[in-house]
């Protein structure tokens, strides 16, 4: 496979790009209060990851209320107020089209108390526990 090919080349400088400033611009919509909501602007909301899909055109934006409370109205008011924001946006983020906007619950917190979890769990202390005995003489 050739560095040209689309397959091989995995997620690109140009999409890491654009998904970084299509991060930024949504952060200051929301943190601004461009768009009004009340669920919107009772809540902090962090934007912690925007994926590109390689065309450009679909942006899908994972987003966690402070705490995670509120959650799924978070989710429904981005989704109800995503075509204001796609303008928003689209005046800040200089691109061809203005990508489609998809708004989800980022799990990263949760995969990362889950591992938190297992690494504290007594099976792994015991064998971490047991490691350490064989490398001492």
């Amino acid at each position: 496979m050739s560095r040209s090919d689309p397959k091989s080349a995995g997620v690109s400088h140009r999409l890491e790009r654009v998904a970084e400033a299509m991060r930024h611009a949504i952060s200051e919509c929301l943190a601004r209060g461009e768009i009004v909501d009340p669920v919107l602007n009772r809540n902090v909301i962090t934007v912690p990851r925007v994926r590109m899909s390689p065309d450009l055109k679909l942006a899908t934006v994972s987003i966690m209320p402070l705490g995670g409370k509120n959650a799924e109205k978070t989710i429904a008011a981005l989704a109800e107020h995503k075509k204001e924001m796609r303008t928003l946006v689209a005046h800040r983020v200089n691109l061809k089209y203005a990508p489609d906007l998809r708004f989800v619950l980022d799990d990263t917190f949760d995969a990362q108390s889950k591992i938190d979890a297992l690494l504290r769990s007594p099976a792994v202390a015991r064998d971490l526990k047991d490691e350490d005995n064989e490398d001492t003489p």
